[in-house]
């Protein structure tokens, strides 16, 4: 039963809109209020970052910190689905706010619209909850890890290329792994983005919306997340693996970090 002081109490509209949600077994009022109460750092508007941040919204999630430097593109209009014709040349930022406002109004958008260096990546983690890393390039996945596990907030992290994409979780705290024991800090892109290779658009949807899943399962305590596990996609055969991951005790990041104050 929901508390006294629960917002949803008083509020036929809030439960009307989330009434799918919280008829689902073990999810209920109280996961519905630890979404509102939540806060997710989302890193990058494009590809992934599209459905991420339309399905926290629509989901209920109570503030999203939207961070993305870029402009909005024409070649972005293929997969990035938060975008349209009107806002090409304007702040991804900017077009992302007008259509999830459109799109639930109750949730509070904080705009970040630059290109984050360690220091304000690790600053901007202190504030969430949790962070979705929806980025296209390594340097920002290992600092948003490191971001992570300084704070001690999960991180959700996906990536997407050609027609392959790979999803897990990583939990920010002692134990468990981290980004860096899958792939070594010193990885690069190689050329590997998109520009050079191509994306299927569905793909960048199929793995967004399993990064929100796994932000909405984590926060409201729903289901079991993807810690210690990593999804991979092979679109063009729609065939998918599963592969366990383990804490690398050698890892020059999570294994010699102290636990989050």
């Amino acid at each position: 039963m929901p508390s006294a002081d629960s917002q949803f109490n008083a509020d036929d509209d809030l439960l009307l809109r989330y009434q799918r949600q919280i008829l689902l077994p073990d999810f209920g009022i109280d996961g519905q209020e630890k979404l509102a109460r939540a806060r997710v750092l989302i890193l990058g508007l494009g590809g992934l970052g599209s459905p991420v941040a339309l399905y926290l919204a629509a989901a209920g999630v109570g503030t999203l910190l939207l961070a993305d430097g870029d402009l909005v593109d024409l070649s972005n209009l293929q997969r990035q689905i938060l975008h349209d014709q009107a806002h090409i040349g304007q702040p991804k930022v900017d077009s992302a706010m007008a259509r999830l406002r459109a799109l639930n109004p109750g949730t509070q958008l904080v705009p970040i619209r630059e290109h984050l260096n360690h220091d304000s990546l690790r600053a901007l983690a202190a504030r969430a909850d949790l962070i979705v890393d929806a980025s296209d390039n390594f340097p920002t996945r290992f600092a948003a890890n490191r971001a992570s596990i300084a704070a001690g907030v999960p991180l959700v992290s996906g990536a997407a290329i050609r027609a392959e994409g790979q999803v897990s979780s990583f939990s920010g705290r002692p134990g468990g792994p981290c980004y860096q024991c899958l792939y070594s800090d010193t990885a690069t892109d190689h050329d590997d983005g998109c520009a050079a290779n191509g994306v299927l658009a569905p793909l960048v949807g199929i793995i967004g919306s399993l990064q929100a899943c796994e932000a909405i399962k984590i926060l409201s305590g729903f289901g079991t997340p993807l810690f210690g596990r990593l999804l991979l996609l092979d679109a063009r055969l729609m065939h998918w693996r599963e592969l366990k991951l383990s804490a690398d005790p050698h890892c020059a990041l999570c294994a010699a970090a102290p636990p989050p104050a």
